[in-house]
């Protein structure tokens, strides 16, 4: 037998303060490294050094273990060693306006560029129309002016003396030209006069002004094409005089950026573009229009918005890759927006109103984003994807992708992009989307996997130790002193479950600290120690636990029952963990069986009203393979048992109450008695081993918080499996109990070692007959169900022989 009853060392692992060197965590070193996370920051570098396409990072972790700020601060180190990216900016497309030009430039010089576009149009503002007001271009336009002039005075001259060669007058009216006869002495005839005239003269007249106004006509058309040929050349002298003022400043930018050849194209449209509108330089007549004139189409303002530039992404102040965190994961914030803006009851948007989104700005970086929430906003994850696949970044409305947009609207041009992508989330999204999206372990290939705990020994103590020192700082935080050192370490093994690893949940290590420092201020001290990370504990245990302590009045009031005195067969006490929150107890349970003779039948109730859950019904259904193993091989299993948790009226779920099951089970059919001072819990296997279960120490406390409460007697006791021992970290009072004997933590390995802890009485072996002591528990256990066997062997016979005397009569 291995039997063995736990003592207050194994029940819980000290921490020495006095293994430590320092006696604040004042005097500790500086944290240098992240600790506990080597396979995750191994992953990460790997990931982060890929260049090549689809090496994007997944981290997964449990909430709280410090992945975030972990992976953030790795990142920032590597990121601030490397080069500082471009920077982006959108300008004016002058040949396709609703299209927007992507221009790529050297780091820091956007903001440069967009001053220099500022002070050249503002230069020019100035220039052009001091140029324009030169004498030189005054007596060239005056010159096509005079020219035209003399041309058209020359042909009405023409006109005027053909006409008076026919005898007929010429003169210029409000309407235009008139014709009209004269008389000898070149007087203009009336029309009574014109009409004392033969007919053959008034038609000779009549034929003579006709022929007159072709020749007008004719001298009109040559008149419109000299204008336009004035006015053709006026243009092209304004255009010439423009290029002059204009052509030698955008050359010190075109020098200046001759490298970057897209950006030169831009400057040659923007020269083209001023010279072709020079006028708006040159101010117009608009100014005193009223506003309203203006908007409806009296008139327009001159704007040279045309030639501002968009800054939109700098890098002036940075230095180094850049790293974002996004924390509203939507499509707008992740790919940018196109904003609107109201006049006069109108929606407008131009280039200048694009905006950027975190891919822009961490790209040649690395952007960081919560799988959660990005799963959560619409097309954000699909659009995502899109970009990455594509390595572009499209700029374009939700409405558009829904298809609910049908007006012409801007289309920037994207952006290239080189970003490395981190994903943050629990491992249960990482395998969902590996299972259910193809498309995924194409694009985030590398997976960085968090530890939620680390070896326990005394090098992580120290590193532990050096961890809480920066906590402490970060939070600005009293110092430590070793004493509370160590009942934090001692606390993150009890929260890893394991004696010999502490947990890694950085946050709600950092919570504790915080509240210990509170106390600790509360009182006036100047340092933590302790006995305040003890009350930080007790007054967080005391905050969430109103509903355990409903529980355990409902027990001392027997409203709830539960037995920790005197033996009954067939009845014992599990040990169940309830879970509320971030709050959870230990809760006694009682569990009851009873058997008869039947056909081989174990009735869960929980799972026959649909209370018990999957797991729960495995570990019965185990149980009736083990009572066959063992005491039915040769004959049949003539059992019919109910087990049932009592006064259970919600779900039960896990096989942690199997082992449970199986002795009440055995103490029905052997009838006897087991202890009411004693709980266990463990699962067990077809072949009676005793396994592992978690929550030991919250069912071990809520069975000894029971049992204190109603006075402790010594002999109550818990009995767990004998591999959950590694995993005790026990309350200083349970430690104290079992000191000095008033109450026992047992391990054991076997149902048999089990039964016979609760019964007192041996379990037995098979002698060399195979027959069981007839006073041990499977002994009984067996005549009980040889028993069963027979009287359902007699029954039948009986119901066959009864049968048979029907059919005869």
């Amino acid at each position: 037998m291995t039997i063995h009853q736990i003592s207050p060392l194994e029940a819980y692992h000290r921490c020495d303060p006095d293994s430590f060197s320092f006696k604040t965590t004042q005097e500790v070193e500086e944290l240098s490294h992240f600790i506990g996370q080597d396979r995750a920051l191994e992953a990460v570098d790997f990931g982060i050094g890929m260049q090549q396409q689809g090496f994007n990072l997944f981290v997964i972790g449990p909430e709280g273990s410090g992945r975030h700020s972990v992976v953030e601060s790795f990142i920032h180190d590597k990121a601030a060693k490397e080069f500082t990216p471009s920077d982006w900016c959108y300008v004016h497309n002058f040949r396709q306006h609703h299209k927007p030009l992507a221009l790529e430039l050297p780091p820091s010089q956007g903001v440069v560029f967009k001053g220099e576009m500022y002070e050249l149009i503002d230069t020019l503002k100035t220039t052009i129309p001091a140029v324009f007001e030169g004498d030189d271009y005054r007596v060239r336009r005056k010159a096509i002016h005079e020219l035209l002039a003399q041309k058209i005075e020359a042909l009405y001259h023409e006109v005027e003396k053909k006409a008076q060669a026919e005898s007929i007058a010429v003169s210029r009216t409000e309407q235009g030209f008139r014709f009209s006869p004269t008389d000898g002495k070149g007087e203009s005839l009336s029309l009574e006069e014109f009409r004392k005239l033969p007919a053959a003269m008034q038609k000779r007249i009549e034929e003579t002004i006709e022929r007159l106004q072709t020749t007008l006509q004719e001298a009109i058309h040559q008149i419109s094409i000299w204008k336009r040929e004035s006015e053709e050349e006026s243009r092209r002298l304004k255009k010439e005089t423009a290029k002059l003022s204009v052509s030698h400043l955008i050359q010190t930018l075109k020098e200046k950026y001759k490298d970057n050849e897209k950006l030169g194209h831009y400057l040659d449209d923007v020269e083209e573009d001023i010279t072709e509108r020079v006028d708006d330089f040159l101010g117009d007549d608009q100014e005193d229009k009223h506003p309203l004139i203006l908007a409806i189409g009296g008139g327009q303002r001159p704007t040279f918005d045309q030639y501002e530039v968009n800054v939109l992404i700098s890098h002036h102040n940075n230095h180094g890759s850049p790293v974002i965190y996004e924390d509203l994961p939507t499509y707008q914030n992740l790919h940018g927006r196109i904003e609107h803006q109201a006049r006069m009851g109108v929606l407008t948007t131009n280039f200048t109103l694009i905006k950027p989104g975190a891919l822009h700005q961490a790209n040649n970086g690395y952007l960081i984003l919560d799988a959660r929430r990005l799963l959560m906003q619409p097309f954000a994850y699909e659009g995502l994807k899109r970009t990455l696949r594509a390595s572009k970044i499209h700029i374009e409305p939700v409405e558009r992708l829904l298809g609910l947009m049908s007006t012409v609207s801007l289309e920037p041009e994207p952006v290239d992009l080189h970003i490395k992508v981190v994903l943050i989330g629990e491992p249960l999204i990482y395998y969902l989307l590996n299972a259910y999206d193809p498309e995924f372990i194409s694009l985030f290939k590398v997976q960085a996997d968090f530890e939620s705990d680390m070896k326990r020994n005394k090098e992580s103590q120290d590193l532990y130790a050096t961890l809480i020192a920066r906590l402490a700082k970060d939070k600005g935080l009293l110092p430590l002193q070793r004493t509370a050192v160590a009942r934090l370490i001692e606390q993150a093994t009890r929260e890893s479950g394991d004696r010999e690893k502490l947990s890694l949940r950085i946050r709600d290590f950092a919570d504790l600290m915080q509240e210990a420092d509170y106390l600790a201020k509360k009182d006036n001290k100047k340092t933590i120690d302790a006995s305040d990370v003890e009350r930080a504990l007790t007054a967080a245990k005391r905050r969430g636990g109103r509903i355990k302590d409903r529980f355990f009045e409902a027990m001392e009031h027997g409203i709830r029952h539960i037995d920790t005195v005197g033996a009954k067969a067939g009845q014992i006490n599990g040990l169940s963990v309830l879970v509320l929150g971030r709050d959870s107890f230990g809760c006694p349970t009682r569990i009851t069986a009873l058997t008869r003779p039947g056909k081989g039948k174990i009735i869960d109730i929980e799972r026959e009203v649909e209370l018990g859950g999957p797991i729960h019904s495995k570990g019965v259904l185990i149980l009736s393979s083990f009572l066959s193993s063992r005491f039915a091989r040769s004959i049949p299993l003539s059992l019919q048992a109910s087990l049932v948790f009592e006064q259970s009226y919600g779900g039960v779920e896990g096989d942690s109450a199997s082992c449970a099951e199986l002795c009440t089970l055995l103490s029905s059919l052997a009838d006897v008695p087991i202890k009411q001072s004693l709980a266990i819990t463990g699962s067990v296997s077809q072949k009676g081993e005793v396994q592992a279960i978690g929550g030991v120490n919250e069912k071990i406390e809520g069975f000894f918080d029971l049992c204190e409460n109603r006075g402790l007697t010594g002999d109550q006791g818990v009995i767990i499996p004998a591999s959950n021992v590694r995993h005790l970290m026990l309350k200083k009072e349970v430690v104290d109990a079992m000191a000095q004997g008033i109450f026992t933590v047992t391990a054991v390995n076997t149902v048999d070692e089990a039964v016979e802890l609760l019964t007192g009485m041996t379990a037995g072996e098979r002698n060399n007959k195979g027959k069981y002591p007839k006073n041990s528990i499977n002994g009984r256990v067996e005549a009980t169900l040889l028993g069963f066997a027979k009287t359902l062997q007699d029954f039948d016979k009986e119901g066959k022989e009864k049968g048979n005397k029907d059919k005869k009569r």
